[in-house]
């Protein structure tokens, strides 16, 4: 099972180091490419004062966050979500940043002691779209992500767009697994032996689209053939009936 969480968190500031601390943090479930709605997402009382310039982008102010818990009471259960799956973060750092600082305060560890791995969507983004402006929303636009609805940060919000674009910049990376040894079991190779099967023994029903499927995947084909700059072989070969 590949179970994958996208997260997100808001913050009181830009460094952790000078005490900013977590106010909010959003967690969106992917289990075998397929998001699950378990979602986890709770406000935090940072116990200190927001920056006003953190409150232009997410909104949250301290009199919002004084009566939610305090990270302390929610530690256990955000690592417990967490745990031993791969945490695909936009711009990494940035929030195991922060969730490292909140950690140590409690004694426990780093956050990547208690995950299988992190993974950066930026670093991802910057590799497949060099030179070009990576932020989420500028991915959102590029990969057709409706965004329309975030005017404010949210970790929630953006957890869950992340995840849509994540699934978009890896459309297809997944689709087959191949044993490139090639070989047979008990040869060289050190491959297994694979059973030829007769298919001529099965009468398969050969089941259409709907409409409503047809139309999404002529989207899918439209959105791949945007992404790579109208690149995609497809287009150029004669379909023979």
């Amino acid at each position: 099972m590949s179970r994958q969480i996208f997260l997100d968190t808001e913050t009181t500031g830009l460094s952790p180091e000078s005490g900013d601390r977590v106010i909010e943090i959003g967690c969106v479930e992917m289990i075998n490419r397929r998001l699950t709605g378990r979602h986890l997402h709770f406000y935090i009382n940072p116990e200190r004062p927001n920056h006003e310039d953190a409150v232009k982008i997410h909104g949250l102010t301290d009199e919002f966050l004084a009566d939610k818990p305090v990270f302390a009471a929610l530690a256990d259960e955000i690592l417990e979500y967490c745990r031993d799956a791969e945490i695909i973060i936009h711009n990494a750092s940035f929030d195991v940043g922060f969730l490292n600082a909140e950690l140590k305060r409690l004694s426990k560890g780093v956050f990547t002691d208690h995950v299988a791995g992190v993974l950066d969507t930026l670093v991802m983004a910057r590799e497949m779209f060099p030179g070009k402006s990576n932020s989420l929303d500028s991915l959102c636009k590029r990969l057709e992500v409706d965004n329309t609805h975030r005017t404010l940060h949210g970790a929630l919000m953006d957890a869950e767009l992340l995840a849509e674009v994540y699934i978009n910049m890896t459309r297809g990376q997944d689709a087959l697994l191949i044993d490139a040894s090639g070989g047979n079991e008990g040869d060289e190779t050190g491959g297994q032996v694979i059973e030829a099967i007769d298919y001529s023994q099965f009468n398969l029903p050969v089941v259409g689209p709907t409409e409503e499927e047809a139309a999404a995947f002529e989207k899918s084909l439209e959105a791949l053939d945007k992404a790579s700059g109208g690149k995609t072989l497809w287009k150029s070969v004669e379909v023979v009936l």
